[in-house]
């Protein structure tokens, strides 16, 4: 009988049904909830480009937490997030301690309407640093802490200040709590080096890249076969390397390979099929919002690289560039390289990143520093 419900999932920060090449990176926060206090998994960042799987990986995270019996708080780095965790802690102390948490502070009765004044507890009107301490309190007598995880981290956010500022507190006092953080290399890079965010330096720091083609061919084989389909050894080997490793992309092209499938075993022609509508669907769901955060000059020196067929030299990038200086080029390359775009292969060479990138700038070339004729 043939499955007919899809579960493969090419939407950001969506839980896959396997999650491929990431063993270490989950281990390690599960060993700091063990270690205790003081252990490097205990304050983590995960860093990569778009779509290697930053946002999942939290979520497996925050279950890790669940199964020590921990509780856990999930947040983005955008503005109020300070006031956010307020309340999360708020909630979290209310839901411990379902007592009555206001107190009557008067009574209107009149002809017209009645009321009750209440006012805060000073528990719950207390600052997050005192609140959260009162929560641990609580959860470190039933053997439990806290894990606070934070997507799309930047040094440009204030809060983040006062957030590296309660987990220094936490550490020094030794409280069962745990900050695991994610954001794109260019924005950890400055939260690294910022000033005032010293204290984040200590992190344990893990990049993230792709993953196998052999750990993508043995995920795919076994969700479709837990799913109630098959496909074939042609078929899913030719569909694991159209992955390129890269994690995003292990989902959309099986998503679109499942519904290509026509019956219970996916063949050659569904993963042909497959992989082409992956590769239209990637262009505008991760190459154009990548670009779209460049500088007209670094989206430029992409597209000069779009000519050669593999890495490009620097001396050919800056020529089609129309000669800028090596000083220029470089500023270019490194910024592109802490933004994920490209790698240094070897001196003097780069490549691109992101799967596809290349074929969507041949494309698409003219809209970024090109025209068809150059390319």
């Amino acid at each position: 009988m043939a499955a007919s419900k899809n579960p493969f999932k090419p939407s950001a920060g969506a839980t896959p049904p396997h999650l491929v090449g990431r063993d270490d990176q989950v281990a390690a926060v599960a060993d700091g909830i063990d270690e205790g206090p003081g252990s490097p998994g205990r304050l983590t960042i995960f860093t990569g480009a778009r779509g290697v799987g930053k946002t999942t990986l939290l979520n497996a995270v925050d279950d890790v937490a669940l199964e020590h019996g921990w509780l856990f708080v999930d947040e983005t780095a955008t503005a109020g997030l300070m006031g956010r965790l307020d309340e999360h802690v708020s909630h979290m102390l209310e839901e411990r301690r379902p007592r009555p948490k206001r107190r009557l502070t008067g009574i209107n009765l009149s002809a017209s309407f009645g009321g009750v004044s209440t006012e805060l507890t000073p528990e719950l009107s207390a600052g997050l640093r005192r609140k959260l301490n009162t929560l641990l309190d609580d959860l470190e007598r039933h053997d439990s802490g806290l894990l606070l995880t934070i997507d799309e981290v930047h040094v440009t956010l204030p809060d983040m200040r006062e957030i590296a500022a309660l987990a220094q507190h936490m550490v020094r006092e030794q409280r069962q709590f745990a900050l695991v953080m994610a954001g794109l290399p260019s924005a950890v890079s400055g939260l690294l080096s910022d000033d005032v965010l010293t204290f984040l330096r200590r992190a344990d720091k893990h990049v993230l890249g792709d993953v196998s083609i052999d750990e993508v061919h043995d995920a795919l084989v076994a969700t479709f076969e837990e799913n109630g389909r098959a496909i074939t050894p042609e078929a899913s080997w030719l569909a694991a390397e159209a992955t390129f490793g890269y994690p995003f992309l292990i989902q959309l092209v099986c998503y679109h390979v499942w519904r290509a499938t026509d019956g219970d075993v996916a063949d050659l022609a569904a993963v042909d099929a497959g992989i082409s509508a992956a590769r239209r669907r990637l262009g505008s769901l991760v190459h154009e919002t990548a670009l779209a955060d460049l500088s007209d000059l670094d989206r430029t020196f992409l597209v000069a690289m779009s000519v050669d067929d593999g890495p490009s030299r620097m001396a050919d990038v800056r020529r089609r560039m129309g000669e800028v200086s090596p000083q220029h080029a470089n500023t270019y390359r490194r910024r592109l390289m802490a933004a994920g775009m490209i790698q240094q292969v070897s001196h003097g060479k780069v490549a691109f990143a992101l799967p596809y990138l290349r074929d969507f700038l041949r494309e698409h070339g003219a809209a970024y520093g090109l025209g068809p004729d150059e390319l």
